[in-house]
C-alpha cells in the first residue's frame, strides 16, 4: 500500500513538530519521529509521535523512533503494525534510524514498511525497512 505525498508530508511535519519538544541537553541533536499505523489494526491510521530524551548516561537515552513506538504501543496495544516512519531533526543534519531503532521499527513492522529520513544535503531519502536491515533477526516462529 503506497503512501501519498500528503500522507508523507504530514509524518515529516509530525515529526518535525515533536523534534522542537526534544530533550537533549547534552548532545543538542533534536530528532523526533512520527509513526503512520497499519490500518488494518487501527482502522484510521493513526499516527504517533515521539522525541529523543537523553540521560547524562548517554547509553540511556531514548531516541525519537522507540518514543513513538512506546507511545503507541501504550495508546493502542502490542498488536500495533508500523505502515511507515519519518525521522527530522532540527540540527539540519542526516537523521538515519540507528541500529537499535531498525530492530526496534522491525518488532511491529514488514519489511515494506516504510522510512522516510533526512540525508546529510538535507533530502528526504525514501527506504524500506528491508533497505535499511538486510539481516533482520526475527522470532523464529515468524
Amino acid at each position: 500500500m503506497q503512501l501519498t505525498e500528503a500522507e508523507v508530508a504530514v509524518l515529516q511535519q509530525r515529526a518535525a513538530e515533536a523534534a522542537r519538544n526534544s530533550y537533549s541537553p547534552y548532545s543538542h541533536f533534536r530528532v523526533g519521529a512520527a509513526i503512520l499505523l497499519h490500518p488494518d489494526v487501527r482502522q484510521d491510521g493513526a499516527m504517533v509521535a515521539g522525541t529523543n530524551v537523553e540521560n547524562a548516561s548517554y547509553r540511556l537515552t531514548c531516541c525519537a523512533e522507540q518514543a513513538a513506538i512506546a507511545a503507541a504501543v501504550t495508546l493502542y496495544g502490542p498488536q500495533i503494525r508500523i505502515r511507515a516512519v519519518a525521522i527530522a531533526n532540527l540540527n539540519g543534519a542526516a537523521s538515519m534510524p540507528c541500529g537499535a531503532c531498525r530492530q526496534t521499527i522491525l518488532e511491529f513492522s514488514t519489511p515494506e514498511t516504510a522510512v522516510f529520513y533526512p540525508n546529510a544535503d538535507g533530502e528526504t531519502v525514501s527506504t524500506t525497512l528491508a533497505e535499511l536491515l538486510p539481516a533482520a533477526f526475527r522470532l523464529a516462529t515468524e
